[in-house]
């Protein structure tokens, strides 16, 4: 199917494309703007697998309630998942997403790692290009994906991270509208097994693509939590997406939540 030179989004391509009967999608709508697509669609409790994109977020938020910029040249879409896994299991979709955004931003031709959880790093500097923010409801997840694809101002992210974009790495592909269908096409490659398996990251696969680029595994780390901080080497992820840091006494400790800053290599 060819496409219109459309600025930004093209949310009819997209709809034809995605959504059922022939895409895996219940429904897919663009908006020019909004204050969050991620409060959009909780507001509304969709249809499984209901996509709104917005080409620009006036009140976006990322982990720990910071706030999270979203001008003109990003892509900023929200999925609303009912997937009827085990609660403790749900967690993944956000490793999933950092999963599906490392795909996408590969088959640009940029370099892409991850940072547990989500953190997704660009290029040989590893610099921040995206973020992402689930919110729970008692029947199901919203996950709010934010990329970064022109450039953007060098504005310090949590954990110390510079911010960088597709764009400033150098990617072969900027297009909103290719990387919207890039990016929905992934989450449906690791969500749909994901869900067959009831949420199990082992026998989807999910569990060893994560680890496969996930670099805070091996690192040694500093832990930052809401009461203080400690150090420690990142050993492994439990079946929950929790990071298990052993730390300098040679205790192993779960960190179901907090900033992972990266200190040097484990040796």
């Amino acid at each position: 199917m060819s496409r219109p030179n459309v600025i930004g989004v093209d949310g009819d391509y997209l709809a034809q494309r995605l959504t059922q009967p022939t895409g895996p999608y219940a429904g897919l709508t663009v908006v020019d703007s909004t204050e969050s697509t991620n409060a959009d669609l909780d507001r509304q409790r969709p249809p499984d697998r209901t996509v709104l994109i917005a080409r620009q977020q006036t009140a976006g938020e990322g982990r720990r309630s910071r706030s999270w910029t979203s001008p003109p040249g990003g892509l900023y879409a929200s999925i609303y998942y009912a997937p009827g896994v085990p609660g403790h299991r749900l967690p993944w979709l956000t490793l999933l997403a950092g999963v599906a955004l490392v795909n996408v931003s590969l088959s640009t031709g940029v370099p892409a790692v991850l940072k547990w959880p989500n953190d997704l790093l660009l290029g040989p500097d590893r610099k921040k290009g995206a973020g992402v923010l689930a919110t729970t409801s008692e029947n199901g997840v919203v996950l709010g994906i934010g990329l970064n694809v022109q450039p953007v101002e060098a504005e310090l992210a949590p954990g110390g991270l510079q911010p960088t974009s597709l764009a400033g790495e150098g990617a072969d592909e900027l297009d909103l509208t290719v990387l919207a269908e890039r990016l929905l096409v992934e989450l449906d490659r690791w969500e749909a097994p994901w869900r067959a398996a009831g949420g199990d990251p082992f026998a989807s696969g999910l569990h060893e693509e994560y680890r496969r680029h996930c670099v805070t595994l091996g690192q040694e780390v500093r832990v930052e939590l809401g009461d203080g901080s400690f150090e420690g080497t990142a050993r492994y992820l439990e079946t929950d997406g929790t990071l298990v840091v052993r730390d300098a006494e040679g205790h192993d400790r779960s960190v179901p939540a907090g900033d992972v800053v990266h200190l040097r290599a484990a040796t």
